[in-house]
Order: C-alpha cells, then sequence, then structure tokens
C-alpha cells in the first residue's frame, strides 16, 4: 500500500522505528527503575508506553494528584535517551471512583452490575466516570505536554475489551438519545426499520426502547445491531473527549490508542482509524493455532490497511507466551524476531511488547516480558536484545513504503456483526473465519493482499463474506466491475440491508443483477460435513441451489450433497460467485488462477508455503529491501542482490535464509548509511 505522506508532521519525534515495551514502573521500586532502564538502553529499547494503568498511582484519592512517581520516571527515561508513549490511565478507573459511584460500573444484559476490582470496570456512557476522565487526562496534559520525553500519547487501552456493551439505566438513556438522533426523532421510522410488527412488539413510546436485555426469546436483530452501532460510538466518544483535551495541551504530538484489530469484534476499526493520528494494534498469537504465522500476517495486513498509507505501530505483542489462554506455549527460538519482522515487512514502523518487566504479581505475572522472571541472563532476555539491535539497524527501511497489493479482500465491520447474530441459516457460517481462510490461501501461495473497506484500484477484489449490503456499496461494487476490476463473492453475500431485512424479490438481493444469477434455495451443511465439486475442490459449511441467467457462465458444478448437478462456481464477464465455502487447498489451486485472470503479477519466486518474501521501497523508488521471514523446518532460497542488513553479509545473487530466520536485503546496496 503507497505512503503518500510518509514525511508527514504526525509523526514527530517518534523514533523509527520505534523499539519497546509498555513499561509499569509503578510496580517496581526506583531502585530497580535504574536497573530497568540501564537494560532498556542495551536492548535497544527506544520507545516505551508509560502509565497505562496507572491512575491511582497518581491519584491515590480524589483529587489528590501525586505526580513525583511519574515525574522520576520520565526524568529517567529520558536522561536515558528512551522516548515516551504517555498513556491517560482511564482503562482502570481507581477503586476509590468505583465504590464512591457504583453506578458507573457497566451492567450485563441480565441486569447484574460487575464488580469493580478490574481494569475497564466502567459504562463507556456514564457521565460520572467521563468526568474523571477529563479530569486527570487534562492535569497530565497540562504537566506533561511540553516535556521533551513525550512524543506520542496513547488515549486509554484496547477499548471495547472488557466492557463493549453496557445494559444499565444509564446506556438506555443514552441509547434512546442515540436513536432519536439517528432516526430524526421519528418512532415509526425506527418500527419500521426494526420490523417491530413481527410477535407484536411495536413501539409506542420512546420510553419502552431499551437495550437488548435478557428476555423471554429473541429480540429484533435491528435492535441489536443498533445497540452495537450505539455501543461502538460511546466508546469513540471517550475516546474524542480525551484525545481533544491532550490535543489542546500537547500540540504536535500524535495520539493513539491500541486497537485490537484481528479479533474482528466489537469496533468498526475503518471508523476508529480515521480518529487516530497514527494507527496502533495489539495482537496475541494463539499459541497452538496451527497456523498463527498466517495469522500475524493478517493482522499486520489489516493493521495497515486501517493505516490508510499512514504512519502504524504494533503497539503490543508478547516476546514469549501469554497468560489468559488455555495453555501458554512458550514461542520457539526465533519466533519473536519472525513476529517482529513480519509486522515490519508488511509496512509497521514500530513494533512494541507488553510488558518491559515481567510482573512478580497479579494477573498477568505468568505473561512474559522483555526481562523475564529469572532477570539478564535468559533466552528471552538475550534474543530480546539481539532483535533491538538488529530493528535498529533497519531505520532507513522505516521510510520505506509496502507497494498496493494487486488482491484485496473485503471487509465489513457491521455486514460481520449482522451476520453472526442468532437465528441465521448455520452459526459455522462466520465472517472472520471466511476472511482468515482466504487471506491464509493467498499467504500461502505468496500473494500480497490488502484489506480495505471498500472497492479501490485492485485489481482482483475478494468478498468472502458480506451477508449484509448497503444500495451505496452494491453501487460501489457495480462501478468497480465496470471499471474493469475483477470481483469475486462468497455466498450468502447481498441478503439483507443495514438493517437485517431481507433485500425485496429473489436471493441474493442487491447482487442479483451485477452476479447474474438467482439463489433457489440456501443449504447449511451438518457440523462437519463437506461438498464436493466436479473441478476438484472440497466446500464445507454450505452450499446453494443457484439458477444462472443467460450468459452467466458455471465454471464447476457441486459433484455431491444437497445441491448436486448444480452450479457451484460461476462468472459473468470480471465477477465471480461461489455457492460454497472453499476450503484452503480448494483456494490455493483458484485463487492463483484467478488472480492471473486478473492480471495480477505473479508471487515472487520462492515465496509461499511458509516463506514470506515482501518488497519495502523508499520514497522515490531509488532504494527498497526485500524481507524473507522464513516460517518453515528447511532453508529458504530467495532471489536478492545486495547486503542482509540482520547479518552484514553481502548477498551474491540468492539469499539462503535457513529454517526459522530472516534476511532484510538491500537490494543493490553495500549496508546500512
Amino acid at each position: 500500500m503507497s505512503r503518500p505522506d510518509r514525511q508527514h508532521s504526525v509523526w514527530g519525534r517518534v523514533p523509527r522505528p520505534a523499539y519497546g515495551a509498555d513499561y509499569n514502573p509503578e510496580q517496581w521500586d526506583a531502585a530497580t527503575w535504574k536497573d530497568d532502564v540501564r537494560l532498556m538502553r542495551e536492548a535497544g529499547v527506544n520507545l516505551v508506553s508509560l502509565g497505562v494503568f496507572a491512575w491511582s498511582w497518581i491519584e491515590p484519592r480524589r483529587d489528590a494528584f501525586d505526580f513525583s512517581g511519574l515525574d522520576e520516571a520520565v526524568e529517567l527515561l529520558h536522561a536515558s535517551g528512551i522516548a515516551v508513549d504517555l498513556a491517560t490511565p482511564t482503562a482502570a478507573p481507581p477503586l476509590w471512583f468505583s465504590h464512591a459511584h457504583p453506578e458507573s460500573l457497566p451492567v450485563t444484559a441480565d441486569g447484574r452490575r460487575l464488580a469493580p476490582g478490574s481494569r475497564q470496570a466502567y459504562c463507556p456512557s456514564s457521565p460520572l466516570y467521563r468526568e474523571r476522565a477529563a479530569i486527570v487526562t487534562r492535569r497530565l496534559a497540562e504537566r506533561y505536554g511540553d516535556h521533551p520525553a513525550v512524543v506520542m500519547w496513547h488515549v486509554n487501552n484496547e477499548y471495547a475489551n472488557g466492557n463493549a456493551h453496557c445494559w444499565c439505566e444509564t446506556s438506555a438513556t443514552a441509547f434512546r438519545t442515540w436513536l432519536r438522533t439517528t432516526y430524526g426523532d421519528d418512532l415509526d421510522a425506527l418500527n419500521d426499520r426494526w420490523g417491530t410488527g413481527v410477535w407484536g412488539m411495536t413501539y409506542s413510546d420512546w420510553s419502552q426502547v431499551t437495550p437488548p436485555r435478557t428476555s423471554t426469546s429473541r429480540l429484533p436483530p435491528a435492535l441489536w445491531l443498533d445497540f452495537y452501532r450505539f455501543s461502538d460510538a460511546e466508546h469513540l466518544a471517550c475516546f474524542r473527549a480525551e484525545r481533544d483535551i491532550v490535543r489542546a495541551h500537547s500540540p504536535g504530538r500524535p495520539v493513539t490508542t491500541n486497537f485490537m484489530a484481528s479479533a474482528l469484534r466489537w469496533s468498526d476499526y475503518w471508523r476508529w482509524a480515521r480518529e487516530v493520528d497514527i494507527v496502533s494494534n495489539d495482537h496475541y498469537l494463539g499459541s497452538e493455532d496451527p497456523h498463527r504465522a498466517a495469522e500475524l500476517a493478517f493482522a499486520a495486513d489489516l493493521t495497515r490497511g486501517l493505516a490508510g498509507g499512514r504512519p502504524w505501530l504494533l503497539m503490543e505483542h508478547s516476546t514469549s507466551g501469554v497468560q489468559w489462554q488455555p495453555r501458554n506455549i512458550a514461542k520457539v527460538p526465533g519466533e519473536m524476531a519472525r513476529n517482529t519482522l513480519t509486522h515490519l515487512a508488511r509496512g509497521a514502523d514500530g513494533t512494541l511488547f507488553f510488558q518491559w518487566r515481567q510482573s512478580a504479581y497479579g494477573p498477568e505475572k505468568w505473561h512474559s516480558a522483555m526481562l523475564p522472571h529469572g532477570g539478564e541472563d535468559t533466552r528471552v532476555r538475550r534474543e530480546a536484545s539481539a532483535l533491538g539491535n538488529a530493528v535498529s539497524r533497519l531505520a532507513d527501511v522505516a521510510e520505506s513504503t509496502c507497494p498496493q497489493a494487486p488482491v484485496a479482500l473485503l471487509l465489513d465491520y457491521e455486514a460481520m456483526w449482522a451476520l453472526e447474530l442468532p437465528d441465521r441459516p448455520s452459526s459455522d457460517l462466520t465472517c472472520g473465519d471466511a476472511l482468515r481462510t482466504w487471506h491464509r490461501a493467498l499467504w500461502t501461495a505468496g500473494l500480497g493482499c490488502d484489506i480495505v473497506p471498500a472497492p479501490g484500484a485492485h485489481r482482483l477484489l475478494l468478498v468472502p463474506s458480506l451477508y449484509a449490503l448497503s444500495a451505496s456499496t452494491a453501487r460501489a461494487l457495480e462501478a468497480y466491475v465496470e471499471g474493469g476490476g475483477h470481483l469475486v463473492v462468497g455466498p450468502f453475500s447481498g441478503v439483507v440491508d443495514p438493517d437485517d431485512r431481507v433485500h425485496p424479490g429473489p436471493y441474493p438481493g442487491a447482487l442479483r443483477d451485477l452476479l447474474g444469477l438467482t439463489v433457489d434455495e440456501y443449504l447449511p451443511l451438518t457440523a462437519g460435513a463437506t461438498v464436493a465439486l466436479d473441478d476438484g475442490s472440497t466446500g464445507n459449511v454450505w452450499a446453494e441451489r443457484v439458477v444462472p441467467d443467460a450468459g452467466t457462465e458455471v465454471e464447476c458444478r457441486f459433484a455431491d450433497g444437497p445441491a448436486a448437478g448444480g452450479p457451484a462456481v460461476l462468472r459473468r464477464g470480471n465477477v465471480r460467485y461461489l455457492a460454497t465455502r472453499p476450503d484452503v487447498p480448494s483456494l490455493l489451486r483458484l485463487l492463483p488462477r484467478w488472480a492471473a485472470q486478473a492480471g495480477c503479477a505473479p508471487a515472487p519466486r520462492g515465496s509461499g508455503d511458509g516463506v514470506e518474501v515482501i518488497r519495502r521501497s523508499g520514497p522515490s523508488g531509488e532504494r527498497s529491501w526485500l524481507f524473507v521471514v522464513n516460517h518453515t523446518e528447511a532453508t529458504a532460497h530467495v532471489a536478492a542482490t545486495g547486503t542482509d542488513l540482520l547479518s552484514g553479509a553481502r548477498v551474491p545473487g540468492v539469499v539462503a535464509v535457513p529454517a526459522g530466520e530472516a534476511a532484510v536485503v538491500e537490494e543493490g546496496g553495500t549496508g546500512p548509511r
């Protein structure tokens, strides 16, 4: 993806590439801080996130602010040349606040008020919470807004992680206000769009409208969707309020908040990305996921897409195991470096870990860190230091771009929310699984991929899942095809509008004319069942009985299953439709062929099957760097000429990258300048 504003002042004095960790000095005595800073310098750390959960540290009692510890930590870091990403600590309201104002605590759908004692124990609609969050943010921004150590700001932490939705009376009032604004104070319009005539649940007064609380049976899907939109908007309003305070007192310093993009849950990050100066993301691998290297690439590609050409950071990942999975498997030697270099290869301007020093107590004491419990003489500590020194040699790379990939995947968060509500034809038909499956096939084939919110200039646009489709998006897809783009659409797409109302006429509704077909019946498969296609492909989860229009070509048919003999893959000009969900081996046969037909360049030689080969180029194209990240158990050989910045070795025409290792070749270069 092109980076038109790499020199934009928004990056300011943030180190590039950034390397460091979340730092929590409040957990340690001041003598330990000095050791921390010394060891950080040895490890190549140039940026730390500071104060993320420090509200009770700096305001131990209401209005009794004590900045002495934070002052000392900031000065110590600054004196050692380590920049600070200063956080507002509002993800962790102090206990004095929660006990004084229990009405600020979140409430579940069945009416249980959650107890304080953990992070994110607040209702985002609470005016009491927002008032105190504004006060502590303002005090921080006034005190440190011009401090030379503070190069960027980090608002809150992982919004909507533990408190995505709240059903309290404060939220109910705010929800009604949001709805009245959204629907122009027209209750009849709300009744119409929610379909409340079903089961006779028509509202006759706004006071009757509540969040979707636990009831005797199902509630209108459109109610749920509006509640999801409202909840996301409330969290975003909290972010904007703190961001604007920071900007007023600390002009010129970028403001971010850490996304959890690849979780694909409750935040529409396309909307959030427009509100931050620097996109940052937290990503933790599923330690038992056999496809975790592909998942890593998916997270990086999605974050790059959210950045839309602007700088972005991996704000958190782990040096080894985490503490919150059922089995927290340690990363193998070299995996920490591969995880980091995968993100840098795919466009990141820096990578940070959670956290610097491993906690001695608390829920995260078994979460790995750059400095483990065992101290300096540990494998993880040695690898983290070696990695920091390697990253420091990539300063020129951080000024470079990732070329736009020829292939794009479309992600629509609201369509994902709609598909994963109850009462769909199959609970197995999820958007996240489809996106990851198609992306993993592209990754395995070595084909670069951007993740986008709407059609653009890509030669091939893949839409694995788009259950809910607005008229405007349908028109954008039509315009994309009319402009010469090649489109592939997965099953059960275009069926309903953004309010989950079925589009009039035969399926697939808003896409019927573009696809040139009618779906007569949707045929979900039983758990674990598959269907065979007559081209040797295999589908799972789903089948459809499809009737093609005149002029629509049937490329292959179902060989068995409930739609046996019927069309499975159809083509109308530059548009294809799949009436099932192909597995990865099938996509590995289909996607390269479709990419070639769309005029996409082939995958780089030597890439694929666990070997990532990605080129980043300088702003004017005169310099380029080839990243080769080898996730396999065999040596990879990739054509390249230049200097490997990680080893310093000359590369005469082919770079040999041992199993589990990586290379960054400055092509044609003689090393760092």
